[in-house]
């Protein structure tokens, strides 16, 4: 009986002391929170003679810095080291935090001298010492420690990527390159690399600086793919398509690729809006792989490439146009109408719609590419959307929604049905019915595809913002009705109609649309000087709503590419990114600038 009994009251006691030990690291913690560092550290002195815990370690010193309770710091440091050899670096380390508070640097930078040594072998604790000792912005004694822990282990290529980040944190870029590349190439780890590339290259002479460490080593190494890999997602990166593709090229030959990796950079390119590259890659794949699986595709592509120049080359010439359906003529010649031409067939009935006014021939090849797809849904659907904008173009609203409703009940919870979806909310904008079309609208605002969603967003809010505002929605009506004929390339007609609608409307809220159309307009007519007065017009009018940016950014844009005026063009991308730093515009505006001012941009 006395043996259970003692039993219980040892169980007690133990009870009991883990009890106050938690309750003792609470109140610590709760003390500390509260900003009372003298009970705090009443605690946290009794807990860490009991057991360490480095959070606990670092709120006792934290508490000591603000009461300035230098000598019961200091008996404290010396008896746990003593006392707790196995933690003397962590005491070690905050010691020295403490004299670098009071200012005695040199007996600082001897404590952290003392828990490096401390650490001896234990290379993990060494890694721990180095991420304290950047969390307190001392990154050189962390990379003294790291360094260490090298020589001790005899092992050059450890902690190779938390020196890269010391380095970065000490500003030496060359060597946190070396130490990045260094791993990338032992562990053939790419991702790793770039990941932490594209956050420590932001400043320009750092990215100068990795450009050239590639070019080095791939002439030193020029059979390591690795370097040739990392400089072509640096070079994408920067958007910078030719470097990229004259490096894929090289590795397209010694790596035996037969053109795929290349077809792959051409579309990103195409992704991008960069047609010139884009055409130049898929121009080398086409010569260089007459008779490969990619030939077909590659053929239609580099024409795709010089298509999207032309259209977005204002005014788009007829003669260009003409070029570019010779060009698809003569792949569909060589061959033959099949499930490998659909596409250039479906490509030569747009062009003939939009940019040559011949809908009966557009039809008649749309048709004929909807036979031999017929077996590819998807092809087909897009298609008959494509023959429902032709309907558009010749002023048969009711056949153009017919086609569109068969794409809306064929692809119903596909993207080619929300597509089908924002044309016939469009058509319905178009007639003015504008309850019908936002009713469409605010339901494909969710839709899956950010441009659908953002597209219907934006019509939503125009039609929201600018209708209820007189009894017939005059204005609104007007301002669709002018919509529709630019959708229809009467621009000369659209420019007529924008004028009268302005001298109109000119207290509406619609102005700011108004001039923002007309600007647009006239900048697809190369009627630069008319366009520079409406957008001046605009931001001297509107520069605190949702067209100042734009406005500001288009006139800097008009300055430089078609005015000749360069320095007006830097005075007005300097002013953006002064007035509207959060504009989607400053950091093209910020590159244009520096390439005006002459800056080197890699």
């Amino acid at each position: 009986m006395k043996k259970v009994s003692s039993w219980v009251m040892m169980w007690f006691i133990l009870s009991g002391a883990a009890a106050a030990g938690q309750s003792e690291k609470e109140m610590a913690e709760e003390y500390f929170k509260n900003g009372d560092c003298p009970k705090a550290l009443t605690y946290y002195n009794a807990l860490l003679k009991s057991s360490f815990e480095k959070i606990s370690l670092k709120n006792y010193t934290s508490c000591i810095v603000k009461t300035k309770a230098w000598g019961d710091a200091e008996q404290f440091y010396k008896k746990q080291i003593k006392n707790d050899a196995a933690n003397a670096s962590w005491y070690f380390l905050y010691w020295g935090v403490l004299l670098e508070a009071q200012g005695k640097t040199q007996e600082a930078s001897k404590k952290n001298e003392q828990a490096v040594a401390a650490s001896g072998a234990r290379i993990e604790l060494k890694r721990d010492l180095a991420d304290e000792f950047r969390s307190i912005n001392q990154s050189e004694w962390a990379k003294n420690i790291l360094l260490e822990a090298r020589v001790s282990s005899k092992r050059n290529d450890l902690f190779q990527l938390e020196l890269a980040s010391v380095y970065r944190d000490l500003n030496d870029p060359e060597k946190m390159i070396d130490e990045l590349l260094s791993y990338g190439m032992r562990y053939q780890n790419t991702e790793v690399v770039q990941n932490m590339l594209q956050d420590f290259t932001k400043d320009e002479k750092e990215q100068t600086l990795l450009e050239k460490v590639l070019y080095d080593k791939i002439q030193k190494f020029p059979n390591e793919g690795f370097y040739n890999e990392l400089l072509i997602w640096y070079q994408i990166q920067r958007k910078d398509f030719y470097k990229a593709f004259i490096q894929e090229r090289s590795l397209d030959k010694r790596f035996k690729h037969n053109g795929s990796r290349l077809y792959n950079l051409g579309m990103l390119a195409l992704q991008n809006l960069d047609y010139n590259n884009a055409g130049t890659i898929f121009d080398h794949l086409v010569k260089e792989y007459p008779k490969g699986q990619l030939y077909p595709v590659a053929r239609r592509m580099a024409i795709f490439a010089r298509e999207e120049q032309v259209k977005n080359t204002y005014p788009v010439k007829r003669s260009e146009v003409h070029k570019l359906l010779g060009q698809y003529q003569q792949l569909v010649d060589e061959l033959g109408v099949n499930v490998r031409t659909i596409e250039a067939l479906r490509n030569m009935a747009i062009l003939n719609a939009f940019y040559m006014d011949d809908f009966k021939k557009a039809i008649e090849i749309l048709q004929m590419a909807i036979e031999a797809g017929k077996q590819e849904k998807n092809f087909v659907d897009k298609c008959k959307l494509d023959l429902g904008d032709i309907y558009l173009l010749q002023g048969e609203p009711w056949e153009a929604t017919l086609v569109y409703s068969q794409v809306e009940k064929s692809q119903k919870d596909d993207l080619l049905g929300y597509e089908a979806k924002l044309r016939n909310a469009k058509l319905h904008y178009f007639k003015g019915e504008f309850v019908l079309a936002k009713a469409v609208l605010d339901i494909l605002k969710k839709a899956t595809s950010r441009e659908i969603a953002n597209d219907a967003n934006e019509l939503s809010l125009l039609i929201m913002d600018n209708t209820g505002l007189d009894s017939n929605e005059s204005a609104m009506k007007e301002y669709s009705a002018v919509e529709l004929l630019l959708f229809q390339n009467k621009k000369f007609q659209a420019i007529d109609s924008l004028k009268h609608l302005y001298q109109k409307y000119q207290n509406h809220s619609l102005s700011d649309e108004i001039l923002w159309l007309t600007a647009k307009t006239y900048m697809k007519l190369d009627s630069n000087q008319q366009a520079m007065e409406d957008l001046k017009l605009l931001y001297s009018k509107y520069s605190h709503d949702i067209y100042g940016d734009d406005a500001l950014y288009a006139m800097a844009k008009l300055y430089q590419e078609k005015l000749n005026s360069k320095d007006q063009a830097m005075k007005l991308y300097q002013e953006l990114m002064e007035k509207y730093p959060g504009s989607i515009f400053v950091a093209e505006s910020r590159k244009r600038f520096r390439i005006l001012r002459g800056d080197v941009i890699n």
